[in-house]
């Protein structure tokens, strides 16, 4: 499934595939590790990522809600954009993981966590 423009949110909610896909355990830095590292034991690769990302975005003015596709090929692309979400969460977010920025990317939180649930049908 190749994407040639950011979907909305409405869209999204509209694909079972991406929802039973989204990973809830990743934040981007886990996105842009290296695929391999030398230890001690030698060479160790990172296991595959494939999924669906939620991020928050801080390189303009005002953050955004993305969600990124990863492939076990280690290819990402931004796939939908969250208008919706209230911008006082957002910064709540950015506030909660100032410590884990990276590139201007912020993970999300356990209340955005639970308001993308809750707006797509998830327990």
């Amino acid at each position: 499934m190749w994407f040639h423009k950011v979907l909305s949110f409405s869209e999204i909610k509209k694909e079972p595939f991406i929802i039973e896909n989204i990973r809830w355990d990743l934040e981007p830095k886990d996105l842009m590790e290296p695929r391999c590292i030398i230890t001690e034991e030698g060479l160790k690769k990172r296991e595959p990522i494939k999924g669906y990302v939620f991020y928050i975005d801080a390189m303009e003015d005002s953050p955004k809600l993305f969600l990124m596709r990863h492939t076990a090929a280690d290819y990402a692309e931004t796939l939908a954009e969250i208008e919706e979400i209230p911008k006082e969460l957002l910064m709540g977010a950015i506030e909660e993981n100032k410590d884990k920025v990276y590139f201007k990317m912020y993970p999300i939180n356990e209340k955005i966590k639970d308001w993308l649930k809750k707006e797509l049908g998830i327990k």
